[in-house]
């Protein structure tokens, strides 16, 4: 491998690039440059020379093209043991070029701004940088190549400590991440000209996503697994985005629960206040304050409830947080927390209070699912239905009161792993069947968790009833109102069933499954 003896710098990010130059220059680098990073080495006193005076061929086309030229690529692709490439390059007397130092044009950061124009965006599409970094990334053996600011210390250290030369692990390292940059790089504009071109989403050939590490994990579902958290590019909903107001780090299962109480929460205008465990729903309620709320959520299984993951859609005041603090839980999330919340859990200090002041952002693009040899991808679940709207399949319509257990139990019962059945009175839960093969099992199960008498209660179901075995069920411990999707074949004898019993049956057309 070659000592470092010529490098081109080019940059739109120009922190720490003087620093480097002036490390490089001090070990005998000549250095080329382009534009304004050559204008501030000048200006920093740093000797550099214009790629143009190098090349003998001016910039053009206000800027466009600059680095696109056989000296210049010539000197990053030759091989340095091929006599070939040799002769090649002393017959059209192109010089080496041992080290390329480029970040691109900020197109990313050019389009997160509001109402950015097209033309604007266009123009922030990095052509010559990215294909010096290839150039450069291919022939990593003989040219070191630097995308990344963060590298620049490390690359002036190492060069210290080897007279002047990189290791092959650094070349090797530093061209994997070029490679890298340059396909997020690259995404991130397909992903730009897709959305203004394309009224609706769909499901593409080839699937290319970015995501960046936020951070790491203490472990994953289990202390053997390990783990990390990646952000998703895409601006929306992220709990990546999150204030930590205090408690330990988030875990691998945290975030799990946390999101699945996030959602739950935020499908409802009232105040409201969800209550998970191990990723299912243990107690939802609404309330006139979010204390009221919580009380009642907390009501439906406390013993679940220890450990759990609570959420709501409304700032937690103080009363609330007193309440809370007389059970162990792993953390409260919530839009904001007042003074007085903060300085009760702060006596609670393992208890992890994390704020989402946005909770109307929407979700990012696809709902994915990871399976062995490839991904599911999805639409995220957000169908709504207009409970009021709906009329009764059955002879007796419901009672006011009914229909708004209904409408609460239906937006509950999406948030339940299938088969889910969910007992409710208007505004809490009372009964959570979870995840049972059968759909009469768990409308057994639902009503053995439940802490109180079911007399009066709704019930939900997010899939059809295959056979009247679950209506009779229900009948049994008192549900006189039932809200499910249809569709299976011996509806009619399910609604008989219901009529039977006077009960009020109605018929959304939606399913809403969650394996």
């Amino acid at each position: 491998m070659p000592k470092v003896r010529r490098a081109l710098i080019s940059v739109s990010d120009k922190e720490g690039i003087v620093n480097l130059a002036n490390a490089l220059h001090s070990f005998g680098v000549e250095i080329l440059s382009t534009g304004g990073t050559a204008k501030a080495l000048s200006d920093a006193g740093v000797p550099v020379k214009e790629v143009s005076d190098y090349t003998g061929f001016p910039e053009m086309l206000d800027g466009r093209l600059k680095t696109l030229h056989p000296k210049i690529h010539g000197g990053l692709l030759y091989r340095r043991d091929n006599p070939k490439d040799m002769e090649d390059i002393k017959k059209h007397g192109i010089e080496p070029i041992d080290m390329v130092v480029v970040n691109l044009y900020p197109f990313e950061e050019t389009i997160s701004k509001p109402n950015v124009p097209f033309s604007e965006a266009i123009e922030n599409i990095d052509i010559g940088g990215p294909t010096m970094l290839r150039s450069a990334s291919k022939n990593f053996q003989d040219v070191v190549v630097v995308v990344d600011p963060a590298d620049y210390d490390h690359i002036i250290k190492e060069m210290k400590n080897l007279n002047g030369d990189i290791s092959y692990k650094t070349r090797v390292k530093l061209a994997k991440k070029v490679f890298r940059h340059t396909s997020k790089y690259d995404t991130i504009i397909a992903d730009y000209l897709t959305g203004i071109t394309e009224e609706e989403k769909t499901f593409p050939e080839d699937l290319t996503m970015t995501f960046k590490r936020a951070f790491l994990l203490r472990y994953g579902e289990n202390p053997h697994q390990k783990a990390a958290f990646y952000k998703e590019r895409i601006d929306g909903l992220s709990l990546a985005d999150v204030r930590i107001l205090q408690g330990k780090d988030m875990s691998f299962n945290n975030y799990l629960d946390t999101h699945s109480a996030l959602l739950l929460a935020m499908e409802f205008d009232e105040t409201a206040c969800a209550i998970i465990k191990h990723n299912n729903p243990c107690g939802v309620a609404l309330g006139r304050t979010p204390a009221e709320a919580y009380r009642k959520a907390a009501k439906t299984d406390p013993v679940s409830a220890f450990g759990g993951v609570i959420a709501f859609n409304v700032v937690v005041d103080g009363e609330a947080a007193e309440e809370i603090t007389n059970l162990f839980v792993e953390v409260v999330i919530a839009p904001g927390f007042t003074k007085d919340a903060i300085e009760v859990f702060s006596k609670k200090p393992n208890i992890r209070l994390l704020e989402i002041p946005d909770m109307s952002r929407q979700l990012n693009d696809w709902d994915i699912k990871r399976v062995a040899g490839g991904l599911l991808l999805q639409d995220w679940d957000t169908t709504k239905v207009d409970v009021a709207s709906l009329k009764a399949v059955t002879k007796r319509q419901p009672t006011p009161e009914e229909l708004e257990g209904l409408s609460f139990a239906w937006k509950v019962c999406k948030h339940v792993k299938s088969n889910a059945i969910v007992y409710t009175f208007k505004d809490r839960t009372a009964g959570i069947g979870i995840g049972q093969t059968s759909r009469v099992y768990s409308a057994k199960t639902g009503a053995i968790n439940a802490l109180e008498s079911l007399r009066g209660s709704v019930v939900a179901s997010d899939g059809f009833f295959p056979f009247r075995d679950g209506i009779d069920m229900l009948h049994k411990v008192g549900v006189t109102a039932i809200i499910q999707p249809g569709g299976a074949m011996r509806d009619d004898e399910v609604i008989a069933a219901a009529d039977e019993y006077d009960m009020a049956m109605l018929i959304t057309g939606v399913r809403h499954f969650r394996h």
